[in-house]
């Protein structure tokens, strides 16, 4: 009995008695996230963050130096799934098809906006993030230019400046979700059919 007692007293020991450091981190940013969405970044304080994640503010602090680091932390976040998600598709499509990689770029990309639409405005438009900056550093632009410099150079599309095309054609897709968000017009297939066709169009030699 007093081993088998020792032993279970053992176990409870080895187990750990916090989460995770990226656990912990990944439920601030949640509670944040959903507070955010449901009042704005400005109303909302660090105190009802922490109180929503249940955690103590010294633990926030642990993780993210102010508000706005964490808002940062989100849009790290966002673009890194929309880069996520769009790899995937892109890598579903046929190798050396081009045209058929541009459409899952372009569905694959609607689709991630239209899904976190809400958390995207906040973090993007209601907080005014430094645009510039996002601009020149956007993995999306990185990601789409590389893609376009594989069809170039196949033969398939023609363009003098990768970069600057990668974003009209980001800048275009957003513009156009934005417009399907106002008007309510919810249809990702129909919308990215759309730009697909265009897109394609405008890149034709």
């Amino acid at each position: 009995m007093i081993a088998n007692t020792s032993a279970t007293m053992r176990k409870k020991a080895l187990k750990p008695r916090t989460k995770p450091a990226e656990v912990r981190r990944d439920e601030i940013l949640q509670a944040a996230a959903a507070l955010f969405i449901a009042k704005g970044v400005g109303p909302t304080t660090i105190d009802e963050i922490t109180t929503s994640a249940e955690v103590a503010k010294g633990t926030f602090y642990l993780y993210f130096s102010s508000k706005e680091d964490l808002v940062a932390a989100l849009r790290e976040r966002f673009v890194e799934g929309f880069c996520a998600r769009v790899r995937t598709a892109i890598d579903t499509s046929p190798e050396g098809d081009w045209n058929a990689r541009l459409r899952s770029w372009v569905h694959a990309g609607v689709a991630a906006y239209l899904d976190d639409y809400k958390l995207h405005d906040v973090v993007f438009h209601d907080y005014r993030p430094d645009q510039r900056r996002m601009k020149g550093d956007n993995p999306v632009v990185v990601d789409l230019s590389a893609l376009l410099e594989c069809g170039s150079d196949a033969g398939i599309w023609s363009f003098e400046d990768p970069r600057l095309t990668a974003i009209v054609l980001f800048q275009g897709l957003h513009g156009a979700v934005d417009e399907a968000i106002e008007t309510g017009n919810r249809d990702g297939n129909e919308l990215a059919a759309k730009l697909s066709a265009l897109f394609l169009k405008m890149l034709r030699p």
